[in-house]
């Protein structure tokens, strides 16, 4: 009888391993149909005599939800594309790739709208931290290796405006 209750406890366990491991292979809901970028504002960077470096339109990452999910899922981005987050405080941010399938150059922006640090070429699906180094509030998210294109780096300033739909 032990024996036998021993056996359906195995089972079932195995079972719901299964099961379980069924559900965390399933693909996600969204890399089923395309993630389509969204302008809702411009972003410009100036260097330190404020003449513009590059300009970007831009799609805001403001609630916790557009902060987990960024551009995840993404399989694609124009250059003249990026993501703005805006956090409530200035910290050190750590930034990943998981689920993120574009190349792209992380910048971390301060309170005071200068970049303070790029982590540059951050490659998909690697889940490495990209740490900011010095406390951000802002963080831009472009394809890899336009920072270095347009000659962006730390102490440029960063400025947008909200843009409003038709």
């Amino acid at each position: 009888m032990k024996f036998l209750a021993t056996l359906i406890l195995f089972l079932g366990v195995f079972l719901h391993s299964c099961k379980n491991s069924a559900i965390k292979n399933k693909p996600s809901q969204q890399t089923s149909k395309p993630v389509n970028f969204t302008k809702e504002g411009e972003l410009n960077i100036l260097d330190s005599l404020g003449q513009r470096k590059a300009r970007f339109d831009i799609e805001f990452a403001r609630d916790d939800y557009e902060h987990e999910t960024g551009l995840m899922y993404r399989n694609s981005m124009k250059d003249n594309q990026a993501m703005l987050f805006m956090f409530n405080d200035e910290q050190p941010r750590y930034f990943w790739m998981k689920n993120t399938y574009i190349p792209l150059d992380i910048i971390y922006i301060n309170a005071g709208k200068q970049i303070v640090s790029i982590a540059k070429n951050a490659q998909p699906l690697d889940e490495t931290s990209l740490p900011s180094h010095l406390p951000a509030k802002y963080v831009l998210e472009i394809k890899a290796g336009l920072s270095d294109d347009y000659g962006i780096k730390k102490g440029d300033k960063v400025s947008w405006k909200t843009i409003t739909p038709n």
